[in-house]
C-alpha cells in the first residue's frame, strides 16, 4: 500500500548524526555541534538556498535539546499568530527547563512590524529564535532582530550528499526498502535536483510512482527526465508554473479581467508566492499597461508595495486584491512606454548627438563666450508657460515619439499638444 505522507517527511532526520550536509556547521567539532552539545543555545539564523535541511536542522535541534518546538510560516502567519504563540511559550517555561525553539520559516518575508513583535520575546528570553531564510538577512532582517542572532550560512548539498540520500531512503524508508530499486545512474536525478533535498525525493518518488507493485525499478537518466518532463508542474511548483501564474495574473490585468487577475492572485498567494514580488509586478504593470490613461493606477500600486511590506501576510492580501482590481478596471495605455522604446532605439540609431548649445548649462564665462546657453527661453516668461523652444538634436527635429493613447485622458494631451505644437509633431 502506498504510504500517504511524502518521501521528504518520511526521511526528514531525527538526530544530528541522521543529519546530511553542512559538516562545516553541524560535523564533529564544528561551530554549531559545540553550541547545540553546550545546552546554551542562542537565537540564531539559518541563511541558504531551498531544501538544504533549514527546517530539518531547526527541529533536530530542539528535539536533541528537549525544547518545546514551535513553529510558524512568514507566508501564511500574522501578529496575532505570533503572540499567540509566544504566550504558548510562556506557558511551557519552568525553571527547570531550557527556553522553547519558536521556528519561523522564510523569516525574510515578515514585515517590520510582525519582526519587531517578536524583540520582547527574544530579549526576555522567552522563546529561543530560529529563523530560516533564503535571503541575505543584512537586508532583509531588522537590525534590532538581527544584532540579537547568531547567523548560519548554509550551503547547497553536493552530489555526494545526494547519493547518499538516495540510497539511505531506497535501503531504509518503510516502504522503499520493499521495492526492488536499482538505481543505474545517478546523474540526472541529481542535475534536476539543484542541490536541493526535498526535489531529489519529490523526484525519486514520482520516478518510483511510474511501476506497479512488484516490478522491478530500474532507474535510468532517460527514465528520470522523461517522468519530470511529464510532471514537470507537480515536481517544482516554483519552476514553470511560477511564470506561467504571474504571466497570467499579468494578462488578466491587462485584459481588464478582475476576475481572473484575482484567482490568479489567489493561486500564487496559496501556493507560498512572495508577496512583495506580486505587489513589485503590479507596480511595473500599472505604468507599462495603464500610464497616463490613469496616473493614479501607479500612485496605488506603489502604495500597495509599501502597505504590504508595513504589515505583511496574510492582511496584506486584502490590500493586493483592492489593487489588482484596481489596475484591472483602469482604463489602458501603453503609450508612456512605447515612447520609451523608440527614444532608444532612435538613440541606439542616431548615437550620442550634440544637445543644442541653447539648452547646455553656462557655469562659467568660458562656456557663455561660446555660447552655451544663449538663446534658451525660459517657459515661465511666456503666456500660457510656452515659448516653442525647440529641444531636439538638429538631426532629430520633429521626430514623434509620444504618441497619446485613445483614452480619455489622453486624447487631452494630445489636444493640448496640439494646440501648443500645430503640425509639428502631427498630434
Amino acid at each position: 500500500m502506498m504510504p500517504n505522507q511524502p518521501l521528504a517527511e518520511r526521511m526528514r532526520p531525527k538526530t544530528l548524526d541522521d543529519y546530511v550536509g553542512q559538516e562545516h556547521l553541524v560535523g564533529e567539532g564544528a561551530i554549531l555541534r559545540k553550541v547545540i552539545e553546550s545546552g546554551m543555545l542562542p537565537s540564531f539564523i539559518l541563511w541558504g538556498p531551498p531544501g538544504v535541511g533549514k527546517t530539518t536542522l531547526a527541529s533536530v535541534i530542539a528535539n536533541s535539546q528537549d525544547r518545546p518546538f514551535h513553529s510558524l510560516s512568514a507566508i501564511n502567519s500574522g501578529v496575532k499568530d505570533i503572540r499567540e504563540t509566544i504566550d504558548l511559550a510562556k506557558s511551557q517555561k519552568f525553571f527547570s527547563r531550557p527556553n522553547p525553539v519558536l521556528f519561523i520559516d522564510e523569516i525574510h518575508r515578515f514585515s517590520k512590524s510582525q519582526q519587531d513583535s517578536l524583540l520582547g520575546a527574544v530579549e526576555k528570553g522567552i522563546v529561543t529564535l530560529i529563523g530560516a531564510t533564503t535571503e541575505n538577512p543584512s537586508f532583509e532582517v531588522i537590525s534590532a532582530l538581527l544584532s540579537r542572532c547568531q547567523v548560519y550560512i548554509l550551503k547547497p548539498l553536493e552530489k555526494h550528499h545526494l547519493i547518499s540520500m538516495i540510497d539511505k531512503a531506497i535501503h531504509h524508508d518503510e516502504y522503499l526498502k520493499t521495492l526492488d530499486i536499482e538505481v543505474v545512474s545517478y546523474d540526472a536525478i541529481i542535475s534536476l535536483s539543484g542541490g536541493d533535498g526535498r526535489k531529489l525525493y519529490n523526484c525519486l518518488e514520482l520516478v518510483i510512482n511510474q511501476f506497479s507493485k512488484g516490478q522491478k525499478i530500474t532507474i535510468t537518466d532517460e527514465l528520470v527526465t522523461t517522468v519530470i518532463q511529464q510532471n514537470l508542474a507537480i515536481y517544482d511548483k516554483s519552476g514553470e508554473q511560477h511564470y506561467d501564474l504571474i504571466s497570467a495574473f499579468i494578462k488578466s490585468m491587462r485584459a481588464s479581467d478582475p476576475n481572473a487577475a484575482v484567482y490568479y492572485m489567489a493561486r500564487m498567494i496559496e501556493g507560498g508566492e512572495d508577496a512583495l514580488f506580486i505587489c513589485r509586478r503590479m507596480i511595473i504593470l500599472a505604468s507599462e499597461d495603464i500610464g497616463l490613461a490613469n496616473p493614479n493606477a501607479l500612485l496605488l500600486a506603489n502604495n500597495c508595495f509599501q502597505a504590504v511590506h508595513h504589515i505583511g501576510m496574510p492582511e496584506g492580501r486584502i490590500i493586493m486584491s483592492q489593487t489588482a482590481v484596481y489596475l484591472a478596471c483602469s482604463p489602458k495605455s501603453n503609450a508612456t512606454y512605447m515612447a520609451i522604446k523608440r527614444a532608444q532605439e532612435l538613440v541606439k540609431m542616431t548615437g550620442n548627438l550634440p544637445v543644442p548649445l541653447h539648452l547646455r548649462n553656462a557655469p562659467t564665462n568660458l562656456m557663455k563666450n561660446i555660447g552655451y546657453g544663449s538663446g534658451y527661453e525660459y517657459a515661465h516668461d511666456f503666456d500660457g508657460g510656452f515659448s516653442s523652444l525647440e529641444c531636439m538634436p538638429q538631426e532629430v527635429i520633429g521626430t514623434k515619439l509620444y504618441i497619446p493613447g485613445n483614452n480619455a485622458a489622453e486624447v487631452k494631451n494630445a489636444e493640448l499638444l496640439h494646440k501648443i505644437w500645430k503640425d509639428k509633431y502631427g498630434y
